[in-house]
């Protein structure tokens, strides 16, 4: 049995456990209707518009409407939490955020300080204004990883941060966590 296998979602058994609770909740990938800003670091842009391409995909795929998509730009992913708090804070707010960035390991400490505080700031502005904020930042040892990891394809982890965000979305829309 590989790792994976050992750690991934056995449907049947959580549709067991429901069974022993008054309610079960689960958001969807119906996405109509959604509101979805997009913050999008430019350094390693190479890599942060591929992420950019597979989010759109997936935003696609969830039938969200174009004119229900912002795109901004941070210059880097230090600054993406405060790019993320603007849009959850905006006057027509945000259902959810997508923050996409790459944080790629050199050979000073500046990688451990920008990928931490990314994460913190992101985290932050996702309890604050209690609506996913999706962490879509790669944090990799070598660029090759992000290639990787950015592949115009059902691996890349630009489209899995907007699946995940219209799946939240979705989720906290309903009763009793109803937004």
């Amino acid at each position: 049995m590989a790792k994976s296998d050992l750690t991934s979602f056995d449907r049947s058994r959580a549709d067991a456990l429901s069974t022993r609770a008054g309610a079960h909740l689960e958001g969807t990938l119906d996405g109509r209707g959604l509101r979805v800003g997009i913050a999008c670091a430019r350094f390693n842009g190479a890599i942060t518009t591929r992420l950019l391409e597979g989010a759109l995909d997936g935003l696609d795929e969830c039938s969200v409407g174009r004119s229900d998509v912002v795109i901004a730009w941070a210059p880097g992913a230090f600054e993406l939490p405060l790019v993320a708090r603007a849009l959850a804070s905006a006057a027509t707010p945000v259902d959810a955020v997508i923050a996409l960035g790459a944080v790629i390991r050199g050979e000073t400490g500046h990688y451990d300080f920008v990928a931490g505080e990314c994460a913190r700031g992101l985290q932050h502005a996702q309890l604050t204004f209690a609506l996913p904020v999706v962490f879509g930042v790669l944090t990799t040892e070598d660029v090759d990883q992000a290639l990787a990891r950015s592949r115009p394809d059902h691996t890349n982890k630009g489209r899995e941060s907007a699946l995940t965000a219209v799946e939240v979305a979705t989720l906290l829309r309903q009763a009793p966590l109803g937004r």
